[in-house]
């Protein structure tokens, strides 16, 4: 397990949530697992997250190599700082991480097409990483769709989608809620491997990462 791709169907989520609960799983198991945030706008909140669930001492640079001010898509974040972001160095923090830990889990800003620099979104990021694909799907009304739709788009980019974490973020249930895992399970061929009730602490990281094993 060398690495993974945490997106999500939208922004706000729980990527990080679900980031977070699956790095605490894995150094629980005795693995030397990392998060890695290559792009924070808005405030470095995810990958101090990150950080605490490894109980690592990593400076926050090592884990988020670029951190914008403003909570918008990375390519305006980085405009209005007269900035370009450069795709290279985000690759090469990925692999200066997974030379020392594994697996480390990689996580997106917002959803799967997010624009990070000219001619380069967040799915040509996880294409050049190559990494398995875990789905954070919110468990709302239209995330059947949303998460549908992304999976055929994580396909088209040549990756694998491993696995489906449908994410309850609320604790009132709608009908949405009750029967998303149903039509999930029945219309898309990736396996719903963890469905996270408000508020959970804990996850099956082996379910996840690896659902066929």
């Amino acid at each position: 397990m060398s690495g993974f791709f945490i997106t999500g169907t939208d922004t706000e989520i729980g990527k990080t949530y679900v980031t977070c609960l699956l790095i605490r799983d894995l150094c629980a198991r005795g693995f030397r697992a990392s998060g890695y945030k290559p792009l924070a706008c808005g405030d470095r909140g995810d990958a101090l997250a990150m950080l605490e669930a490894a109980g690592s001492e990593l400076a926050p640079d090592r884990v988020n190599p670029v951190s914008l001010r403003a909570a918008t898509a990375p390519y305006i974040a980085a405009e209005l700082e007269r900035r370009r972001i450069q795709p290279e160095e985000l690759l090469h923090g990925y692999r200066a991480l997974a030379s020392e830990y594994s697996p480390v889990l990689v996580e997106g800003a917002g959803g799967w097409e997010v624009p990070i620099a000219p001619g380069y979104v967040m799915a040509d990021l996880a294409r050049d990483l190559a990494l398995p694909v875990i789905l954070v799907v919110g468990n709302k009304l239209g995330a059947v769709n949303h998460a549908l739709m992304t999976v055929k788009a994580i396909r088209a980019a040549g990756l694998e989608c491993r696995s489906i974490v449908l994410n309850h973020m609320a604790e009132n249930w709608d009908t949405a809620a009750v029967t998303n895992r149903r039509l999930l399970q029945e219309f898309c061929d990736v396996p719903v491997a963890a469905e996270l009730i408000h508020g959970q602490t804990s996850i099956d990281s082996a379910a996840v990462l690896e659902p066929s094993a």
